[in-house]
């Protein structure tokens, strides 16, 4: 393995052994009463897009789940009435996944503590700047990779 192979594969390996530390604290500390972890994944994503509308393949690129798997999940949320599904205006099979006035109302309540428990966590172990180049980073990566894609 050459050096950049071998600092690439020990970056990702350090990066996610970190995420996985870091998602168990934040799911064991999840203020779960009225949705799960994975639905305020849904939530958060739709609440970040302008219309807090997403495409239903568009909002599976967001999340660690198959799109069946969303599919069902965006289902749970709408019999909650956090979402509701809008079929797309021209196009027969696309539909639209959109956020509740309730739905972002929850999605408010959950993020303030979320955020607090993301504070304790990632705040105590880096500095702002630490925190700023940690996102720069994985900003960068992720860049990358959707621009390959297209």
């Amino acid at each position: 393995m050459n050096e950049r192979s071998s600092a690439a594969v020990g970056a990702w390996e350090a990066l996610f052994r970190a995420q996985v530390a870091v998602i168990r604290e934040l799911t064991s500390e999840f203020p779960s009463g009225d949705i799960s972890f994975n639905e305020y994944d849904v939530l958060f994503n739709l609440s970040r897009q302008d219309d807090r509308r997403l495409r239903v393949r568009d909002l599976s690129r967001h999340l660690l789940l198959t799109q069946p798997s969303v599919s069902r999940m965006v289902d749970r949320l709408v019999a909650k009435g956090f979402v509701r599904k809008e079929k797309a205006v021209g196009d027969g099979r696309g539909t639209f996944v959109c956020l509740t006035d309730d739905g972002y109302s929850l999605y408010r309540r959950v993020a303030v503590t979320h955020a607090k428990s993301i504070e304790h966590h990632l705040g105590a172990a880096l500095s702002p700047d630490q925190l700023n180049s940690l996102r720069a980073l994985t900003e960068q990566i992720s860049k990358s990779i959707s621009a390959r894609e297209r």
